[in-house]
């Protein structure tokens, strides 16, 4: 399986401000990568520099082995975008403005476009103009996936989508998974991250801080313990890596980074009537990451 995006050194400065910082990425074929970072992260900045839209201070990008920059019709053949912010023509119907980025795309699956307008519960009949901020993403995200490409750039693809559009949204990712088409997510809703891609890359202040499968991520924060006695509740503070030990009661919670094999013992030989270990979610991955060098970073 080769890497349909590779990304090598990639910067962006504006003046005396580093948007992107020296960034190095691949996205396999097949793949849905997610691409996390607050705000100002950087995140539009790199979708901006694959699509060819500004032009890098240092580094380059190829998608499907195309330099990015330099042969950007080449490139926007095989691939269909969605932004965040969906800017269309106001006269024209949902059907038409399909149409037209349909022709503008040279590629369409006319069976596969209709089913993707029923699963949107879209009324491709009235004007963009009347059409609400999420009406107007769907025709972003209909006229994306309707291409079958073998690319699909996403910049947060659901935003103004109501939950139920949200898990439309899901099973269209899934089906061009199975397709085995290439998605490049970059989305702020974690949940959504987390039941989607493959793996995850998260970029802080321009630079790429963590990259792996959630699995790979792990380390990034604690596995959350709960366990309940109908004995003496053992103690457990002194174990190294076990951290806010909580007692209330018969039920004991905690935390633990690192080897798990001391906790176990201890836990054991006290006789638990239940024992639930969870691994982080990716939200608390990502807290664990940002939140605590936020804390340090104001204090």
């Amino acid at each position: 399986m080769g890497a349909v995006i590779k990304i090598n050194g990639l910067t962006k400065t504006y003046g005396s401000a580093t948007a992107l910082n020296a960034l190095n990425l691949e996205v396999n074929e097949g793949e849905v990568l997610g691409y996390l970072g607050p705000n100002g992260a950087g995140k539009t900045t790199t979708i901006r520099l694959l699509l060819g839209l500004i032009a890098p201070t240092n580094g380059s990008a190829t998608i499907f082995g195309l330099d990015a920059q330099h042969n950007k019709t080449e490139v926007h053949k095989q691939l269909a975008y969605v932004p965040g912010e969906t800017m269309l023509w106001p006269s024209l119907t949902g059907e038409e403005a399909l149409h037209l980025l349909g022709k503008v795309h040279g590629s369409v699956d006319e069976a596969y476009k209709k089913i993707l307008v029923n699963r949107f519960q879209f009324d491709a009949h009235k004007k963009i103009r009347t059409y609400s901020k999420g009406n107007r993403q769907k025709i972003s995200l209909i006229a994306a996936f309707m291409t079958r490409a073998k690319l699909l750039i996403l910049d947060e693809p659901t935003s103004g989508l109501d939950p139920l559009m949200e898990q439309a949204f899901r099973i269209c990712v899934d089906e061009a998974r199975t397709n085995g088409q290439t998605i490049f997510l970059s989305s702020h809703i974690l949940s959504e991250v987390e039941a989607l891609c493959d793996r995850v890359a998260i970029l802080r202040e321009g630079k790429l801080v963590e990259v792996g499968t959630l699995e790979e991520m792990r380390h990034l924060s604690a596995l959350s313990i709960q366990a309940i006695f109908k004995g003496k509740v053992p103690k457990v503070d002194h174990i190294k890596g076990v951290s806010n030990v909580h007692v209330s009661g018969k039920e004991l919670t905690c935390e633990i980074h690192g080897n798990i094999t001391e906790l176990l013992a201890t836990v054991a030989a006290a006789k638990p009537e239940s024992f639930i270990s969870r691994e982080p979610s990716l939200e608390e991955l990502f807290l664990s990451l940002y939140g605590k060098q936020e804390v340090t970073k104001e204090s």
